[in-house]
């Protein structure tokens, strides 16, 4: 299938373009200057021009504490460009990707969450990717929406690369430790998605490294496997002292996935070995 991969150049996009193209998919890699999705008319330019099959909308605001402040550009981006993607589609009968995430829960149910319990966002990052899947829902008949959390991959920021590095930096970290959720690695991701895609089993999906753990345990593991005996100290959210509300547990189910019989992701401190042998550190690019 020809794949319209939008935001391409971020963490996930990066790895997902050529793992599309393994699983024998045509991509079509767009970043913002080729492919506005805060533009409609942008979006549409680009859905004539190239005629995809399925689009996967990547681009994002991500900045959690940044949506804080900058409220109007985050559901510019996360809610609005969203809309704008979804009535491309809609106008050319094509099914839609979108990305979106656990911080659509507000972590207090006490169990991992399926696709079927009800949202309830508590940050501005938050809410505004569930108005973005909202206006998915509400325009097409054909879409995935699949939510993910905690990514790391190794082609953008993420938290086990500032851990890696600060590992190596300092005499002690303090990392929040009453924050429950599943580690993901970008690429066992991208091959779930572009296996989801030919299945034509539209609907919501949860996709993560399977298990959980906290930043805390999570830092310890990284630097574990780093050979780093850095100690790791727990803290509190409330002592990090934050801008942006963060889900206390949010870990997800991924019942879809299973129940309709696709491969689940590694688990997590699988993933993450694999990604640490993968990339070795080199302290000079960081």
């Amino acid at each position: 299938m020809k794949v319209l991969v939008s935001g391409a150049q971020g963490m996930l996009g990066r790895d997902l373009v050529p793992i599309l193209a393994d699983h024998g998919h045509q991509p079509i890699a767009t970043d913002r200057l080729e492919m506005d999705i805060t533009d409609l008319a942008s979006v549409r330019e680009r859905m004539e021009r190239d005629r995809p099959d399925v689009v996967i909308l990547c681009a994002a605001f991500t900045n959690v504490d940044a949506c804080e402040t900058e409220v109007d550009t985050a559901f510019l981006i996360n809610g609005v460009g969203a809309q704008n993607v979804a009535l491309a589609c809609q106008a050319h009968d094509v099914p839609l990707l979108y990305i979106s995430t656990d911080y659509v829960f507000d972590g207090t149910l006490g169990r991992a969450y399926r696709e079927t319990d009800r949202p309830n966002p508590q940050s501005v990052y938050g809410q505004s990717k569930l108005a973005g899947e909202q206006f998915v829902q509400q325009l097409l008949d054909k879409f995935y929406i699949v939510r993910t959390s905690w990514l790391y991959g190794r082609h953008g920021k993420n938290f086990v690369e500032t851990m890696r590095k600060l590992g190596r930096e300092k005499p002690e970290l303090a990392v929040v430790a009453d924050q429950h959720g599943s580690p993901t690695w970008t690429v066992p991701l991208s091959h779930t998605l572009a296996r989801l895609i030919e299945t034509g089993r539209y609907g919501i999906y949860h996709a993560t490294g399977q298990g959980e753990t906290t930043w805390c345990d999570f830092t310890r593991k990284i630097l574990e496997l780093e050979g780093v005996d850095t100690p790791v100290r727990a803290i509190t959210t409330a002592e990090l002292g934050r801008p942006a509300p963060r889900p206390a547990y949010s870990v997800l189910d991924n019942q879809h996935l299973r129940l309709i019989g696709q491969p689940l992701l590694p688990p997590w401190e699988e993933s993450l070995a694999s990604y640490l042998a993968l990339c070795p550190y080199e302290a000079s690019v960081r």
